[in-house]
């Protein structure tokens, strides 16, 4: 079977490096072969990157979540984010960033502020954008046309809206990633069905859930076995053309760098598969 790519996840949040390990051993067994771990603050973001010297198959994202800020990303920020993103060629996006407009976030003007200065990162170093919006995303698209974000592109991370959103996102030259919400809401389901299949990426999110009373129901990597398992169902396609295309729209994403990638991570485990 091709390869499957986790867009977007935190693995990072993981306090103990042996987990993570087993989470990667969990998601190659089910053909997880590249992840993505995005950074939420620039602590975060630090650590994403020293796991991509441990663990061949992670990759790093660079990024203050916007429910995360503390202040504004003054310059003393930006020369943190751009030396951790500039670090290593494994530093392939810039994520996790964007506009959260649920009660008790960061104030509103700051988010733009930080929003609009990580987009002028992704810019000057010519990265992709992953990013987050919730009940925002009007402001969220806005605000990446304002700054020209097409240039770099990216995805639209963790979608649940509707399809005017999702088309605006594409038009805009962003892909749609989807996670596990696609096993269980009837509307994303009808989006999903109707969507280019060439501009979507897949995902998990995944990130430690001690709230939930079982560890084995954690989300993991390994669940996108499951989530392309679905969209092939729902597009009524077999599983392993939408896990080529899916990794495929990936690399794509990254423009000149996802044919590095490729070669260095995807290319050396199914060299025939793309």
């Amino acid at each position: 079977m091709p390869p499957l790519i986790d867009t977007h996840c935190h693995l990072d949040a993981y306090t103990s490096n042996n987990e993570v390990g087993e989470v990667l051993e969990r998601a190659r067994a089910v053909g997880v072969r590249l992840i993505v771990n995005a950074g939420t603050t620039v602590k975060s973001s630090r650590r994403c990157v020293e796991l991509t010297k441990e663990f061949p198959e992670l990759y790093a994202g660079v990024g203050i979540h916007p429910m995360d800020l503390t202040g504004v990303v003054d310059q003393g920020v930006y020369s943190q984010l751009l030396r951790h993103a500039t670090s290593t060629d494994k530093v392939i996006v810039i994520s996790e960033i964007g506009l959260d407009f649920l009660d008790n976030m960061p104030d509103r003007a700051m988010q733009y502020q930080a929003f609009r200065e990580q987009i002028r990162l992704a810019r000057e170093l010519r990265l992709p954008i992953v990013f987050h919006s919730r009940e925002a995303h009007d402001e969220v698209l806005r605000v990446l046309r304002e700054e020209r974000a097409y240039e770099v592109g990216g995805a639209m991370h963790y979608f649940q809206g509707d399809m005017n959103t999702a088309r605006t996102a594409i038009d805009l030259g962003f892909y749609i990633s989807l996670a596990k919400p696609l096993l269980r809401l009837p509307h994303l389901q009808v989006v999903a069905a109707n969507l280019p299949l060439d501009r979507i990426v897949l995902e998990t999110d995944s990130a430690p859930q001690p709230f939930k009373a079982k560890r084995e129901n954690w989300t993991e990597p390994r669940h996108l076995h499951d989530i392309a398992g679905k969209l092939a169902e729902l597009r009524g396609i077999d599983t392993g053309e939408v896990r080529h295309v899916t990794s495929d729209n990936f690399l794509k994403m990254l423009g000149d760098r996802g044919a590095r990638v490729r070669s260095a991570v995807v290319g050396e485990c199914y060299p025939s598969s793309f």
